[in-house]
């Protein structure tokens, strides 16, 4: 049986998992009715979070008790960040077996097999630097995942140092195409399968500007053998929701534009069981990311949704003939709009400061 202290409401500590060589913390959240050979999924925090109040904003955890899953809650220490921001910009944090990659990848394996969860049902979310490291993981350990998401989070591998960080966030110079199609596949060359992809990003994120998320869908187009071209454009009260199928028909990868929204969790709480609650960086919608998040992994239905939500009106499009020429992503604007003062005194001090301890 895991080794497991110190309970954070309803989160429980993993003291030992294994040799964590990027020195996080692990904490889980299991329903009290857990069945043998449940579903997993992995929750990431974003800069200046701790993971009681991102579990209790996500709504992640209220989800697990209704439908039957676990939830693994990784914690990131000051001594590793001052702000506790996942290092997603530090090479030897974003490796295979290293780091901070390496941590996760062992608490997964330790919480699997002590509690009989079912390894080909392991899913993956995170936000901002939490997103970033979820798409890292991704890319490091593509066997390990059925599916992740990634809200507001950061392209895998174009960022080295704290200043290439904040200029990535901002979209200030453009990551070369050949770079972006190549570093999915060469973080795994010897996959066989790849996880499914759910990505979310507000219209209005002054903090990760939204062509961030451009590039992430051109990274794994390739590994997923996807066209450039979505299948499926819909519009879900006034959110833009893209869908590439696969050859059966199955949606592979996804996206959604959160109208209006800044830098945050998209969450609604005005539906009959909201799910998730409004509040730094929780970010009150009509549009529950957690519940079509959970969806799309295959946790829940579509009442869930529904019962989140209430009804969005939706509009679908006909798809676009697929263009000759792939169009290319434009460069952010010169001139950066103001950021929320409170998450960029939060991230800026992050991303300038050194690693303590490394």
């Amino acid at each position: 049986m895991p080794d497991m202290t110190r309970p954070v409401e309803h989160l429980v500590e993993i003291e030992r998992f294994g040799t964590n060589p990027g020195r996080l913390k692990a904490f889980l959240h299991l329903p009290p009715d857990l069945t043998a050979g449940a579903p997993l999924v992995v929750a990431l925090h974003g800069c200046g979070q701790h993971v009681e109040d991102f579990a209790r904003g996500t709504g992640w955890t209220s989800l697990a008790d209704r439908f039957g899953f676990a939830v693994l809650f990784p914690e990131q220490q000051r001594a590793n960040n001052p702000h506790l921001c996942f290092n997603w910009f530090e090479p030897v944090d974003i490796r295979r077996d290293q780091g901070e990659a390496g941590s996760i990848r062992q608490m997964v394996d330790h919480v699997v097999a002590a509690h009989g969860l079912d390894a080909t049902r392991i899913h993956i979310s995170g936000l901002s630097a939490g997103g970033a490291m979820a798409n890292a993981v991704l890319a490091l350990y593509p066997e390990l995942f059925a599916a992740g998401a990634i809200i507001a989070g950061l392209p895998f591998g174009t960022a080295v140092g704290v200043s290439q960080a904040f200029l990535r966030m901002q979209d200030r110079h453009r990551p070369p195409e050949v770079e972006l199609r190549r570093s999915v596949r060469r973080a795994s060359p010897k996959a066989r399968k790849w996880p499914r992809l759910s990505i979310w990003q507000g219209s209005h994120d002054h903090t990760v500007r939204p062509n961030n998320a451009e590039y992430i869908i051109e990274q794994w187009l390739e590994p997923l053998g996807l066209n450039d071209q979505a299948d499926e454009t819909e519009t879900i009260g006034g959110h833009v929701h893209r869908v590439w199928l696969g050859k059966k028909g199955e949606p592979l990868l996804e996206d959604y534009r959160v109208r209006s929204a800044g830098h945050g969790v998209p969450v609604a709480t005005g539906g009959e069981v909201p799910v998730g609650q409004a509040g730094p960086f929780m970010l009150e919608t009509d549009i529950s990311s957690t519940a079509r998040i959970a969806q799309f992994f295959g946790l829940v239905g579509p009442d869930a949704v529904k019962q989140a939500e209430g009804s969005l009106p939706l509009a679908r499009e006909k798809p676009k003939p697929a263009p000759r020429k792939k169009a290319k992503v434009k460069p952010g604007p010169k001139t950066a709009l103001p950021l929320d003062r409170q998450l960029k005194k939060i991230i800026n001090r992050a991303l300038r400061m050194t690693k303590i301890g490394r």
